[in-house]
């Protein structure tokens, strides 16, 4: 599962909207060579398919982070049970809700083998003991799910990966022995990992970074990285035993006119092993499917 922060499905602009401007082969080989837009939505391809699914939750105002990611990560409406969206840290009150029913205890509880990719530098650890660095939604569901955080000692040995993907912040946060890598090999090292696990999560929050930075050129980078990572992926994988999915809590990129995020549906993107029947399964869930669908039908999916 790829979750990539604050990116909705936008107008068809490329000035405007940099997965118009950017070169992404490999996310346009699984839909068929169109990326979805507000006035084409839904898209098909021979690898996969993607559909649109709302982030407002039916609550006014523009959705964050923390509530969205509660909603996408545990199957429960965050945000009318707060009265508002919040972020980008979880509302105190949802902790409960988040500890007893995120994807990873879910599944954890099936005996399925999980795994949270991304790697934490040292500097993370440091501050949860000094308690100066709140948890994120996927964080606090690793703590309380017993799942290990991922460190630079795993990184440097191949066995996570960077949420820049390329390693490139590592020597400044203080660990010269994690040096850059390409996209591709990230994507390989990515792949290798599906083949360990039952489930396994990648965090890309360079995406919502992007986004408030309104810096196009930067977008379309991250961008151009993000799909060269999940090009390696897609070559290592074997399409015919792993379930590909790609989603989001917000938008965010897909509009560099505002700063702010959006109330743009967020893409789901399903690919490879019973993509179909995941689809299937999803509408019939729900004919307009939201944020709280996800897990419950990803934890389905898995049991059977």
């Amino acid at each position: 599962m790829f979750f990539l922060d604050g990116v909705g499905i936008g107008n068809a602009n490329p000035s405007e909207n940099p997965f118009f401007a950017a070169k992404l082969p490999a996310l346009r080989s699984i839909v068929g060579g169109s990326l979805p837009s507000l006035l084409n939505p839904f898209q098909r391809g021979n690898r996969g398919q993607v559909l649109p699914v709302d982030a407002c939750l039916g609550v006014s105002g523009l959705p964050q982070s923390g509530t969205g990611q509660t909603a996408l990560f545990t199957g429960v409406n965050a945000s009318q049970i707060v009265g508002k969206h919040f972020g980008p840290h979880p509302y105190s009150s949802l902790k409960p809700i988040i500890i007893e029913k995120n994807i990873f205890r879910q599944l954890i509880q099936q005996d399925k083998k999980v795994c949270f990719a991304n790697a934490f530098p040292q500097k993370f650890f440091d501050y949860q003991k000094k308690k100066r660095s709140k948890l994120t939604v996927t964080t606090l569901s690793c703590q309380q799910s017993g799942l290990r955080l991922l460190d630079a000692n795993d990184l440097e040995n191949g066995r996570a990966i960077s949420a820049d993907i390329t390693n490139i912040g590592w020597k400044d946060l203080g660990h010269p022995g994690v040096h850059p890598i390409t996209a591709e090999t990230a994507g390989q090292r990515l792949g290798a990992l599906t083949r360990e696990n039952d489930f396994v999560l990648f965090e890309y929050w360079k995406t919502d970074h992007a986004g408030h930075a309104m810096n196009h050129a930067e977008a379309v980078s991250i961008l151009e990285v993000f799909d060269e990572c999940l090009g390696a992926v897609l070559s290592e994988v074997d399409l015919e035993k792993t379930l590909i999915v790609l989603t989001s809590d917000h938008g965010n990129i897909e509009n560099l006119g505002v700063k702010t995020h959006t109330r743009n549906p967020v893409p789901l993107l399903v690919a490879g092993n019973r993509s179909e029947d995941f689809v299937t399964r999803l509408r019939n869930h729900a004919a307009d499917p939201d944020l709280t669908h996800v897990t419950p039908l990803l934890v389905e999916f898995l049991s059977t």
